[in-house]
């Protein structure tokens, strides 16, 4: 399973027209990162992404801005650990709550304060975390082992190494650069499906 993650900054072309295509490809879900906005243009943009997403019925989520999710009524959230802690009481109207994970630890603390799923990182080496090394397949597959809920691997995810992510147990990955640079999504999405 496919999510894509926004990044508008990464975008070439038009950024609403991009979420058009990534949503007409039809991935499990697009997570709205755009973590350099503040709250009310993050908002703003939320709502035509959403609207775009739910035309094409493919899941939005919106990432850490649990007011903006709560304010459209965009029923799945993802959020960093501090902030799963910070607002573990509010999570009840959510239908799918995620988690970004670092450890196994975390893993399963997030699983035990009502995430559904978590994105486990980053795997492989990236350009957006290039001072740490990347935390491996071994460390995916000790996750997968360790909670009940779904597991996403993020980090330098490319299309050939979609076989050995699945072959630790994960339910799917997250794309970013490719999401929001690659010429034909639908070629996209054909070929990171297993």
């Amino acid at each position: 399973m496919l999510i894509c993650v926004t990044n508008r900054t990464l975008c070439q072309d038009n950024f609403l027209e991009r979420i058009e295509q990534i949503a007409r490809s039809k991935p499990y879900s697009i997570m709205l990162r755009e973590k350099d906005l503040n709250l009310q243009d993050y908002e703003t943009l939320a709502k035509l992404v959403f609207a775009i997403c739910e035309k094409h019925d493919v899941p939005l989520i919106i990432n850490q801005n649990i007011t903006v999710a709560e304010k459209l009524n965009v029923p799945n959230i993802h959020l960093s650990m501090p902030n799963l802690r910070k607002y573990k009481d509010r999570l009840q109207p959510f239908l799918q709550i995620g988690a970004s994970v670092h450890s196994v630890s975390e893993a399963v603390e997030a699983q035990n304060l009502g995430a559904t799923y978590v994105v486990a990182g980053h795997i492989y080496s990236t350009n957006s975390k290039k001072d740490l090394p990347p935390r491996g397949l071994c460390f995916l597959h000790e996750v997968c082992e360790k909670v009940q809920i779904p597991v996403f691997a993020i980090g330098g995810i490319t299309k050939d190494k979609v076989k050995e992510i699945m072959a630790t147990g994960a339910k799917g990955y997250c794309i970013m650069s490719e999401a929001m640079t690659c010429s034909n999504l639908q070629e996209l999405t054909k070929q990171y499906s297993v």
